[in-house]
């Protein structure tokens, strides 16, 4: 055989582009590439409970190091598995390359056994989904990589197994690749626009996404510059939030402070970075926005000035055509309000919440914060634990944040830990897991244990859907079958050789993750918390207001975030004393 098997070119080209492991489960169609990560050093086979989890993995890997990262399913429904996970990692822009098997070519079309057509099915959640036969490799492969890694998203490569084991069309010679893309400059007419509409303005609001990523410190001189108060989506939040004396909070479905009424308020709201997509929570007017990807310009909202461009490079054209602004009004103003807001609302878990049961869910979040450790990974599931990240974890520009926030799946915790603890197993990796998501993916403890991965799972158990049962009584629908039989996470853990701790007492919420985050290995902690422990956003319809009053007019709303509060105090000391 004059050239490698197109198998044995796949695993080489990838481990040369970097990738160190591909996440899946082995079987049938996939064998032949199976085989050859087997005899391949540089990159291993990872075998995961389910091809879901492997995508949710493999997405995650991505997201820490920026890095191509890689997963598999075997034909049929193998590959169909890793729907979920794959939609999870384009939608997040994270560089992943599946391998979805086929069955054997001559069958294809005739209805076999497991005959499903991969290059249909994951067209809407990828940038490149061809079937890929011996004569085009090793060129193909190569775009199919390059696309995952230049347009941020996912490639998917679909093999039929048989065609897996024959010759490939050409021997593997090195090439030259891009391993991320480079920033986008923006036009100079555009920047001069956005710096005319900004002079312009008496008072000017930032909203920050996870696009102002490696962009802090110019958007801190952009707000100083023209003293604007600074908010962020739940993905700008571990970008922009730290070191800010400008913060105002988060808006959104899971906002908090003052953020709604900066946005609001403000002569001109500038979006940087952000595709936003509540649009409810935008003011809809008075809007620029600046971001790398041009299909994101306006369209969330009409738009006076539209830039495309990367935020820093933006920022830095832009700084030196501003007119520096003296009035602090409004900056102090919204400052003051975020203060107020975070002060009003803290009580809801600092009063005896100690002595409280079931356990405020907030008070672990609060104490999970204080523990872990300065550059740990969380990793969050879809639901009431995207409200105690958002509200409760502090950013330093160290740690990371990561969940399914734009597509929104259940169950993506701790497969999303899996993969950033194979990423680093030096870094403390944290899932933040509610007890719907861990049961929906719960053979990923198998995961885990088999590969003696150290994530800690901090496990909120409050035997119900929190989120929609909170969904329900916006709507004045009183909530139906979201509560479930009390479930011991603890013991199953135990079953798959997991330490594990399971806590009703809240005296002994700190103790638990004391000595949970600090034992080597995994280490599950359950922690019984209160079903009725709801979140409210920062601006809510009179609508709304009905339906929570005839469903839920005895609830605790919570809304405490933790250390945010004496961020925004220390922030009140800027402002001048009248």
């Amino acid at each position: 055989m004059a050239n490698p098997t197109v198998a044995a070119q796949l695993v080489q080209m990838l481990r040369d582009a970097g990738v160190q492991r591909i996440y899946g489960v082995v079987g049938d169609s996939l064998n032949p590439v199976v085989d050859a990560v087997r005899h391949t050093d540089g990159i291993e086979w990872v075998h995961v409970s389910n091809e879901e989890g492997g995508a949710f993995a493999a997405a995650a890997e991505a997201q820490v190091t920026g890095r191509l990262a890689v997963c598999a399913g075997s034909c049929g429904p193998g590959n169909t598995h890793l729907v979920q996970g794959l939609y999870d990692a384009h939608r997040s822009g994270a560089p992943v390359l599946a391998i979805a098997s086929q069955i054997q070519s001559q069958e294809v079309g005739m209805a076999f056994f497991q005959e499903t057509h991969p290059e249909r099915t994951f067209q809407d959640c990828s940038y490149w989904c061809e079937v890929v036969t011996p004569k085009q490799m090793p060129h193909t492969l190569r775009v199919a990589v390059q696309t995952a890694v230049g347009k941020r998203g996912v490639s998917v490569v679909v093999l039929p197994g048989d065609l897996a084991a024959e010759e490939s069309g050409g021997p593997t010679v090195p090439s030259a690749m891009v391993s991320a893309p480079s920033p986008v400059r923006p036009a100079p007419e555009q920047v001069q626009a956005l710096a005319d509409a900004i002079n312009a303005a008496r008072t000017v609001t930032l909203f920050c996404g996870a696009g102002c990523a490696g962009a802090h410190d110019e958007v801190m001189e952009l707000a100083g510059t023209v003293l604007s108060p600074v908010g962020h989506a739940l993905g700008g939040k571990e970008v922009i939030q730290y070191d800010n004396p400008y913060d105002v909070g988060m808006n959104g479905l899971l906002g908090y402070g003052a953020a709604h009424k900066a946005t609001h308020e403000a002569d001109l709201l500038v979006l940087l970075g952000t595709d936003f997509p509540y649009v409810n929570f935008l003011p809809q007017q008075r809007t620029a926005q600046v971001d790398a990807d041009a299909s994101h310009l306006g369209r969330r909202s009409p738009l006076e000035v539209a830039v495309h461009g990367d935020v820093g490079e933006t920022i830095r054209a832009l700084l030196p055509l501003l007119e520096r602004k003296t009035d602090r009004t409004f900056l102090d103003s919204m400052l003051r309000d975020h203060a107020h807001a975070l002060e009003k609302v803290v009580d809801a878990y600092t009063r005896r919440v100690e002595k409280m049961r079931p356990i405020h869910p907030e008070y672990v979040a609060a104490q999970l914060d204080e523990l872990a450790a300065d550059d740990a990974v969380f990793t969050v599931d879809t639901g009431m634990c995207n409200v105690w990240a958002a509200r409760y974890l502090t950013p330093n520009g160290r740690r990371r944040v990561i969940g399914s926030f734009r597509h929104g799946s259940m169950a993506n915790a701790l497969p999303h830990a899996v993969g950033a603890q194979f990423a680093d197993r030096g870094r403390q990796v944290v899932s933040m897991s509610g007890d719907g998501g861990l049961a929906m993916l719960l053979g990923e403890l198998i995961t885990v244990r088999l590969h003696r991965l150290p994530v800690k799972i901090v496990l909120f158990n409050n035997a119900s859907l929190g989120m929609v049962k909170l969904e329900m009584m916006v709507d004045g629908i009183p909530d139906f079958e979201t509560d479930h039989e009390p479930t011991d996470f603890a013991a199953i853990a135990a079953g798959v050789g997991i330490p594990s701790m399971r806590v009703e007492d809240p005296a002994d919420v700190r103790s638990t993750l004391e000595t949970g985050l600090a034992r080597p290995g995994p280490v599950l902690m359950e922690f019984v918390t209160d079903a009725n422990a709801l979140s409210i956003p920062p601006a809510i319809t009179g609508e709304q207001i009905r339906g929570f009053a005839t469903t839920a007019t005895k609830m605790v709303l919570g809304g405490g975030v933790g250390k945010m509060i004496d961020l925004a105090r220390a922030n009140l000391r800027n402002v001048p004393r009248p």
